[in-house]
């Protein structure tokens, strides 16, 4: 890659936070024989920027999904958009990779945008086992009215598998977390970043294959964590970026600017 198009820049960018504690976190945390503990738990959304294009990953939840279960939003997510080069009347293309509440939570701020995401977790969300209890629980319902919307608008764009959105950046399902929970690859000056989303809501969780709370296959989920080894082993990921560890940010570039302490970068975005 010679700085063209198909190099990004990935912006990191924290946008919530909230603290819990370890059994809340872990699935079947006793079976692990470890007292239980405080964690922190901090919320991303992320942007691939090239000076041809911008791609947004995620949304975020927004004030009132965010509210209403108690998380602690840092700043304004219009303006963290628009401090991070994100326009939404240019009308980039929007990935999600799940339909959760702190995913998928200000899909309006892009009225115009594509949307791209896996058509196995856009049915679900549409299907009779979305109402139970363990599921619903993590989605909003104005967020899921409004993705219809996006459906009905013909903005919404739905793949099996993976797809590739813009060049070089390609969406991956992996399922696990949630029917069709995807990952995200993009190249970067500084190698090939993967936003393992909620893939992977915590190194640890990769680390010692440990189960989030919440999953809609235990198969699938650690099928997941194998897949992300895979990649990084053949050289295919240079950077893995998690869903959820406050750790997250130190590992990576500070940003610069007035939010650049909620935010890190990799790669560089050449003009």
């Amino acid at each position: 890659m010679n700085g063209s198009e198909d190099e990004y820049q990935v912006t990191i960018v924290k946008y919530g936070t909230r603290s819990t504690v370890r059994s809340d976190v872990y699935l079947n945390y006793p079976l692990y024989h470890e007292d239980d503990a405080a964690i922190e738990m901090d919320y991303f959304f992320w942007v691939a920027r090239s000076p041809q294009q911008t791609v947004v990953v995620d949304t975020g939840f927004s004030p009132r999904g965010g509210k209403t279960r108690n998380r602690t939003l840092l700043a304004d997510i219009p303006e963290l958009f628009r401090h991070f080069g994100v326009d939404p009347s240019a009308s980039p293309t929007v990935v999600l990779t799940h339909a959760h509440y702190d995913h998928a939570g200000n899909l309006d701020l892009f009225p115009s945008s594509r949307v791209v995401m896996a058509e196995r977790e856009f049915s679900f969300w549409s299907s009779r086992h979305a109402r139970r209890v363990l599921f619903r629980h993590s989605v909003d319902d104005e967020g899921l009215a409004y993705l219809q919307t996006v459906r009905d608008e013909g903005r919404l764009e739905l793949f099996s598998g993976s797809t590739v959105v813009a060049p070089g950046i390609e969406v991956i399902e992996v399922g696990g977390h949630t029917p069709g929970q995807c990952v995200v690859k993009v190249p970067t000056a500084d190698g090939v970043a993967l936003l393992a989303s909620d893939a992977m809501h915590y190194y640890e969780e990769y680390e010692r294959d440990m189960l989030f709370t919440s999953v809609a296959s235990l198969v699938d989920m650690y099928e997941g964590f194998d897949r992300i080894h895979d990649m990084i082993e053949a050289g295919e990921v240079d950077h893995l970026v998690s869903g959820h560890d406050p750790s997250t940010l130190s590992r990576f570039t500070q940003a610069s600017g007035e939010y650049g302490c909620l935010a890190a970068t990799i790669g560089r975005l050449d003009a």
